[in-house]
């Protein structure tokens, strides 16, 4: 018998209706799923790198969605942008006594100085919004947003110098090698765009110390994690991403069949060792080839109206600027990048602090007040939690004459301030108190390790509990040493 004859003559309508029924619920499913499932992805992330990885977060509700951290690399001068008390001025020039430095270490750059002159803030401050909080005159776009942010000045760290504490306050460890914090949330709460990597990075040189300390990649890396979850750094040049474009003569269709080859090899390999590190790649080679279509749309601003513009600043037109790459935040939180990090350099004031830092402030003060306003007027700012801050603070005292044009601040690590907003967080809020010196925290003391339990935290992390086993041991974002949730910020 004829078996096409024998299918017609059985095929009754109830028949095809319900066939076509199960085929459009198969569609509608398809649609649903990550296209790492329907070539054959693991859905546990055991192996491969399916987001999330551990499959079982949030621990609880998040307040936000996705994380922006305007990190302001060199150590920000907290004396002379946060921490103001009107005493200081009939303190400027008093030796800084020895009960208040109580016996610091300090680095190198000053351990050796015979002297160490109290220098009061170089410019005036105001009380600002509804709480009157004190906010330099450097910065008058962030006094108008007071009623938005919490400061945070009891900030504090063990690490004194650069590469240590860049690396202690973003991994968790002053040693190298841990995973960072962008990496831990990609890995722990995956993107909310599949077409986007979850953590994207942006640097930025500012006028102050140029060039300013070095950033290393390791500062947005992986660690011990598996490497679908390292930040992707975006250049401001024409190729944003390198090695992103297609050869020439080489089109799309064309790197859409060598990927599915090399995928059909790769996943074969995988089977044979067991190397988690396979399905790593194949993220990765399938995430470039969406990218291909999704960064430019990222990066082309002539979608954005001239009002924009003039929020952010002129400097928001020109590629890699502070401005230009917090614009570009605020269209990957539109987007569903789960974490953006932005890198601003020349905050290290060792010297002429008194006609770099203005120009520094100068750099981000608009643009960080702008992405407030921006993300609060599309109903994001709820959802998103902004985090601007450096490594550490500086000193109290004056790093060279007091009164040289060439003087500036040393480290200083035992009190600095941050600010946050949104996704959570109090706004017109201010906490903890340093002494009179702004040298000592008084009360409201929050470790860097608090800080990033804080972060997980407003994400629906609980930070005790989200671990990785590495080499035997349950590996955390906050270490193994007490770090708490700064419960008083918190909205």
């Amino acid at each position: 018998m004829d078996p096409l004859f024998d299918f017609d003559r059985q095929m009754t309508r109830r028949t095809l209706f319900g066939n076509l029924a199960r085929g459009l619920g198969g569609l509608a499913l398809g649609s649903l799923l990550p296209s790492q499932v329907l070539r054959g992805g693991e859905l546990d992330g055991s192996m491969g790198s399916m987001s999330p990885g551990p499959g079982y977060l949030p621990h609880f509700a998040p307040k936000a969605k996705r994380v922006i951290y305007l990190f302001q690399s060199g150590g920000p001068s907290h004396i002379d942008l946060f921490d103001y008390k009107p005493e200081m001025r009939q303190l400027h020039g008093v030796e800084l006594p020895d009960s208040v430095r109580g016996g610091q270490r300090v680095t190198g750059m000053t351990a050796k100085q015979s002297s160490y002159p109290f220098v009061a803030p170089f410019t005036d401050f105001k009380r600002c919004g509804q709480h009157g909080t004190w906010i330099s005159d450097y910065l008058p776009y962030t006094q108008k947003v007071a009623d938005d942010i919490t400061i945070l000045r009891g900030m504090n760290t063990e690490a004194i110098n650069h590469d240590p504490a860049v690396t202690y306050i973003n991994t968790g460890s002053q040693q190298m090698g841990h995973a960072s914090l962008g990496s831990w949330l990609s890995y722990g709460l995956g993107s909310g765009n599949e077409d986007l990597p979850a953590y994207m990075v942006l640097l930025s040189q500012g006028s102050g110390k140029n060039p300013g300390q070095p950033l290393f990649s390791r500062l947005w890396g992986n660690g011990y994690l598996p490497s679908s979850y390292q930040g992707v750094k975006l250049g401001s040049g024409g190729d944003p991403v390198y090695y992103l474009k297609n050869p020439p003569g080489i089109d799309r269709t064309q790197r859409r069949r060598a990927l599915d080859r090399l995928e059909t090899l790769n996943r074969a390999h995988a089977q044979d060792v067991g190397d988690p590190e396979i399905h790593a790649r194949i993220d990765a080679y399938e995430m470039a080839y969406r990218m291909q279509t999704s960064v430019p749309e990222l990066m082309n601003l002539d979608d954005e109206p001239e009002s924009t513009f003039e929020l952010y600043g002129e400097e928001s037109r020109r590629p890699g600027s502070f401005a230009a790459n917090c614009l570009m935040a605020r269209r990957m939180a539109e987007k569903g990048v789960r974490f953006v990090q932005l890198f601003h350099r020349g905050w290290d004031q060792h010297k002429k602090l008194a006609t770099q830092l203005p120009k520094q402030c100068m750099d981000v003060d608009q643009a960080s007040a702008a992405l407030i306003k921006d993300l609060k007027q599309r109903g994001l700012l709820d959802e998103t939690l902004v985090i601007w801050g450096g490594e550490f603070g500086r000193t109290a005292y004056s790093q060279g004459k007091l009164g040289d044009e060439n003087a500036g601040r040393d480290h200083h690590g035992r009190c600095f301030s941050i600010w946050m907003a949104g996704g959570g967080i109090k706004g017109g809020y201010e906490f903890g108190q340093t002494d009179d010196w702004a040298y000592n925290i008084l009360e409201g003391g929050v470790h860097i390790r608090d800080l990033n339990a804080t972060i997980l935290n407003r994400l629906g992390i609980d930070h005790e509990r989200f671990t990785f086993k590495f080499r035997g041991l349950n590996q955390r974002l906050t270490g193994v040493e007490k770090a708490r949730v700064v419960d008083q910020i918190l909205a």
